[in-house]
């Protein structure tokens, strides 16, 4: 089992910049990939960053390609998403989640790949 406890949201106005953070705890030795999801009300999930943890190639969303980063702490361990030049349409809840599936590389940011999820930061960005 591994907890996901996430922290750092809040509101800012646009063209601002948030730093989230995701504690992770337990079994942390099973994520072989974590990752960045989003969900705006009235919105399906969205897949934001994703990274592998054995080389730490990573993946961003097009929607935030040249915003946002995404980076662990291995020492800790802790996920980080560094997010800039936020907009209002980045609102949302944002959730860290840890995959534990072997080939979870293939698809960073495929939801049903990530089996730990956190309960959520909120993000609000006014305009």
């Amino acid at each position: 089992q591994v907890q996901l406890v996430e922290s750092g949201g809040g509101s800012v106005q646009a063209g601002g910049s948030l730093r989230l953070s995701c504690a992770a705890s337990g079994y942390t030795a099973s994520s072989n990939c974590m990752g960045w999801f989003r969900q705006a009300p009235g919105k399906e999930r969205e897949g934001v960053a994703g990274i592998y943890t054995a080389d730490g190639r990573t993946y961003v969303a097009d929607s935030v390609k040249g915003r946002f980063t995404i980076s662990k702490d291995n020492a800790r361990p802790t996920l980080h998403l560094q997010m800039n030049s936020l907009k209002s349409e980045d609102t949302a809840m944002y959730y860290c989640a840890a995959s534990s599936v072997t080939y979870c590389y293939l698809a960073l940011l495929y939801g049903p790949y990530y089996n730990y999820w956190g309960q959520g930061t909120q993000v609000t960005v006014s305009s």
